[in-house]
């Protein structure tokens, strides 16, 4: 079983990963290329969704993934909860409107999505300790 700095060093590959694939599928979409675009954020979100289900399921089985951490290190998890967790129950709105075309709904929920993806990412990367 891995331990909790593992587990958040892993994390932090895994958000990079997604990051790369949703930056990619916003090239595509800037090309003018939205099949692209869709393909590519289906992608995104199966490999996030796996993440967050994944990264629930080490929780689940009794890895604790502060228990080395310290006050602020714990701040800065809750902290990237805070986008994280809003940013992942945002997909699957962001899924369904995107495949059918609803775009009114799409795009402001695309940037309010890339805020929270922003956050996501500096906080999960930069800030959470994985030593």
């Amino acid at each position: 079983m891995p331990s909790g700095p593992q587990i958040i060093l892993i994390l932090k590959v895994l958000v990079s990963a997604v990051t790369v694939l949703l930056a990619a599928s916003l090239v595509a979409l800037a090309m003018k290329r939205p099949r692209l675009h869709g393909r590519i954020n289906l992608a995104f979100f199966a490999l996030t969704i796996t993440t967050v289900f994944g990264f629930e399921l080490l929780l689940r089985l009794g890895t604790d993934v502060t228990s080395q951490f310290s006050e602020a290190a714990r701040d800065a998890l809750r902290v990237h909860l805070y986008f994280a967790v809003p940013s992942a129950l945002l997909l699957p709105a962001m899924l369904m409107t995107g495949l059918k075309r609803r775009r009114a709904i799409h795009l402001p929920l695309g940037l309010l999505f890339a805020a929270l993806w922003i956050g996501t990412f500096v906080t999960g990367v930069f800030f959470l300790p994985h030593e």
